[in-house]
């Protein structure tokens, strides 16, 4: 459900070489062209709400307990390999092209905090990153603080979540799992000086933050939903912790984390749509802590402190956009203290803030782009730091210390690889420090990058951007792929993809569609794409993929779509409402049982996600999510070929939703079209874990995809 919230299904998009101008045709087979699929076995639930009956007919599938359970998955993936047998060939092809652009001995530019440059690496042949550290110079001897290969010997799914490093550089707390979860992950603490953990193990374990004295820990544990709900605090060397908060709605989770100017501890509750922070000084962790500000519907504020005052995020149903305040240390409690140091606007988002000793470095977004602002803190004119291009994306990398002069960003665009800049505040000057590298081969100018508007059904104009390589004719007969999230606010941005351009190379036309659900054109974006909105979404993918048709970048037999967990919801509502449209959907690890899901609380993120769908104990609500709910809806027509992917250990999109759903469609659908279920059985949310693995999981996908249209090299 979450893209955790945040995985953001941007995975694996890629595009090849020529759409074979002879006239020579594959033959693209049917479901008729292979043995039958797996029938799920019937057994009737029925559930009441409203005066509503509804019958589930595959409710049992959501117990991985029970043997047969497991027996159908087996089925099913036993049956896509034998559909997918003939593409091994393709699937190896684009793999191998994958991995060509791929800087495969790589290291991350180095970061400094604290006396060390902090840098990762890739290794050929390993799946998985090693992190290191240099004092002082990165010409010092190298410090390996985790290599990740190493910890991931012998585990068919690994995921390291990243590290907090004690005040004294001699410790670090940090985080993994060996299930493939992006949830109950285990923390624990390694002696940097030994390379031995201490002894100190928290299971279920969601964020850390040292006090100053580097040997009392804040942590934040979660409860049997996967909820984050209580903060501890616990000194090295004790056995066992002290509860310092609990947060009891259920709505709501919690976090702890230390400030940039090491000055205070904040404990953050946040929902969708309100939060509340309390905080303590870092050198006094046994002190209680205060609360900044009360907690009130619908408004949501950030605490960022600087060595002189607080700068608070603020924003509120008459602030969507958000504003940014200015606070004493002392006397914040009166808002009379508050000083407005950026207005709110309309028309541009604040989608990011960096507090530096002299300057407030803003990601701004303005009419789906962003830019680089840095607001001095004394006063005087801003400096802007903007780019040319129509379609981009530029994001704030931060920087760890606090007093540098400097700050990092990061810019991309469909066809401009991810490269890493420096601003000096001081000099105005800008340094290139990294950019990625595409070891095979890539020339930008190759590519034509365009941005389109569409007109919703509402007469709303729908943001998309596209690349397709140079000379490709608008005739209707070019096959395209396009893709989207529209949820949470998390704005589906023109990044770049090494890997979908094996498809673009192949002839594609690829999109990424900016709908409504999130942020990209500010918060009422989002606001009018949640809750009894959310249907807009789905009419505004439509208008998208109507508008490459209608302009001829494609057509209907030609047009693949594609979306992972909300944007799978996003992928089972257009594939019942317009399967018309798209000769082929992939739906990965999709949210699609929504009834169901959001009427179960013991359910990981059920109640959390009330504000973001509704809560169907409300009638008003159940009825509109019933209007639009994919696997309620699933009815007798034809639908598009179908790629449908699921994780076996996902927390958040448990694995029977894929599951039922296609169980479902299999019994219903009227067509003769491929419908295909891939269940990992080994991992969760974001599929397998090492980085190969996860390329080879794309280049199914793409096989998939190309299959379809016919496309087999």
């Amino acid at each position: 459900m979450k893209a955790i919230r945040l995985f953001i299904f941007f995975t694996t998009l890629i595009m090849i070489a020529s759409c074979n101008s002879s006239e020579e045709k594959t033959k693209i087979l049917k479901q008729s062209d292979f043995p039958a699929p797996p029938v799920a076995e019937i057994v009737p639930d029925t559930f009441v709400n409203f005066g509503k009956q509804r019958i589930d007919n595959y409710y049992w599938l959501k117990d991985k307990n029970n043997p047969k359970v497991i027996e159908y998955l087996k089925a099913e993936n036993a049956y896509t390999e034998t559909v997918m047998a003939s593409t091994k060939e393709l699937q190896e092809s684009i793999y191998n092209e994958i991995v060509g652009r791929m800087k495969e001995d790589d290291e991350s530019y180095p970061t400094f905090s604290d006396g060390y440059y902090y840098y990762n690496r890739t290794e050929k042949g390993k799946q998985y990153r090693t992190y290191c550290r240099r004092k002082g110079s990165m010409n010092a001897p190298e410090e390996i603080l985790f290599d990740v290969n190493k910890m991931a010997e012998g585990k068919p799914a690994f995921i390291f979540m990243g590290y907090s490093i004690s005040p004294d550089n001699g410790k670090a707390a940090y985080f993994y799992n060996e299930t493939g979860s992006y949830a109950e992950f285990i923390m624990k603490i390694k002696d940097l000086s030994s390379g031995q953990d201490i002894g100190f193990s928290v299971t279920g374990a969601t964020s850390a933050a040292w006090a100053n004295d580097s040997q009392t820990l804040f942590y934040g544990t979660i409860d049997k939903t996967l909820r984050s709900y209580q903060i501890h605090r616990q000194k090295i060397g004790e056995t066992k912790s002290k509860l310092i908060f609990e947060e009891k709605d259920p709505k709501f989770s919690t976090y702890v984390s230390a400030t940039k100017t090491k000055q205070f501890i904040f404990i953050s509750s946040e929902s969708s749509t309100t939060s509340e922070e309390r905080f303590i000084p870092a050198d006094m962790p046994e002190e209680s802590f205060k609360i900044f500000m009360p907690r009130t519907q619908d408004v949501e504020y950030s605490v960022y402190s600087h060595q002189n005052k607080f700068f608070v995020r603020y924003k509120d149903k008459q602030h969507l956009n958000g504003k940014i305040y200015e606070t004493p240390l002392a006397g914040f409690e009166d808002k009379k203290t508050w000083k407005e140091f950026v207005p709110h606007n309309d028309s541009i988002r604040i989608d990011g803030i960096d507090v530096q000793k002299e300057f407030v470095a803003l990601e701004l977004r303005k009419n789906g782009l962003t830019e680089i602002e840095l607001k001095p803190i004394s006063g005087g004119k801003s400096k802007v730091i903007a780019f040319p291009e129509p379609v981009y994306t530029v994001s704030l990398q931060g920087n760890p210390e606090y007093d540098s002069t400097s700050v990092r960003y990061s810019y991309t665009s469909l066809n401009r690889p991810n490269t890493l800049y420096e601003y000096d505040y001081v000099s105005e000057q800008t340094k290139k420090l990294k950019e990625q590298e595409i070891p095979s081969g890539f020339n930008p100018d190759d590519y034509v990058v365009e941005r389109l508007w569409a007109t919703a059904p509402d007469g709303v104009k729908v943001p998309m951007a596209i690349v397709y390589k140079k000379g490709l004719k608008k005739d209707g007969k070019n096959p395209a792929l396009l893709y989207s999230y529209g949820s949470y606010g998390i704005s589906s941005d023109a990044n770049f993809s090494a890997s979908v351009y094996s498809l673009i190379d192949r002839g594609f036309v690829f999109g990424i569609a900016q709908i409504r659900g999130g942020s990209d054109l500010g918060e009422q974006w989002y606001e009018d794409g949640k809750l009894l909105k959310k249907k807009n979404t789905f009419t505004d993918f439509i208008a998208c993929s109507e508008k490459l048709i209608n302009d001829r970048y494609t057509a209907p037999d030609k047009l693949a779509a594609m979306g992972g967990s909300a944007g799978g919801l996003l992928m089972g509502a257009v594939a019942n409402m317009r399967p018309d449209l798209y000769q082929t959907i992939v739906a990965l690890v999709p949210f699609v049982d929504v009834i169901n899901t959001m009427l179960d609380e013991s359910l990981p993120l059920t109640t959390g996600e009330y504000e973001e769908w509704g809560n169907p104990n409300d009638e008003t609500y159940f009825n509109y999510m019933l209007t639009y709910s994919p696997y309620d809806n699933i009815k007798p027509q034809n639908y598009p070929n179908m790629l449908v992917t699921g994780g076996l250990n996902d927390s958040q999109v448990l694995f029977h939703e894929p599951a039922k759903y296609v169980a479902k469609l299999r019994a219903t659908k009227t067509d003769d079209n491929i419908l295909l279920l891939r269940m990992n059985m080994e991992s969760g949310h974001g599929g397998a874990t090492g980085r190969y693995e996860g390329i080879r999981d794309t280049a199914f996908e793409y096989a998939f995809i190309l299959n379809r249209v016919g496309i087999d090299k």
